[in-house]
């Protein structure tokens, strides 16, 4: 009983921080002063998100929001490497 205490309030421990980190990254995505800036807090918003499908697959015990973790991974890093060859040559 005890175990099950810990990590379920472990679990919602992540969720807190989850969040907080989310609230964090918004912020320098709607204030960061250059582009680059928002670019990079929009790869860590996608990171953030990655990583709440990963929890909300682990407290509903279904594999397959794995899976969309990892689409969802793939697809925002190919975003994050256009942009930043966007920004970088000018395509």
């Amino acid at each position: 009983m005890a175990e099950f205490f810990v990590s379920e309030s472990l679990i919602y421990l992540a969720a807190i921080l989850i969040g907080l980190a989310f609230l964090l990254a918004l912020f320098r995505f709607l204030k960061g002063p250059s582009t680059a800036d928002r670019v990079v807090a929009f790869d860590v918003l996608t990171i953030i998100g990655i990583t709440a499908i990963a929890l909300l697959a682990l407290l509903e015990g279904r594999g397959i929001y794995l899976d969309v973790a990892l689409v969802y991974a793939l697809l925002s890093f190919l975003g994050v490497i256009v942009i930043a060859r966007y920004l970088e040559r000018g395509l």
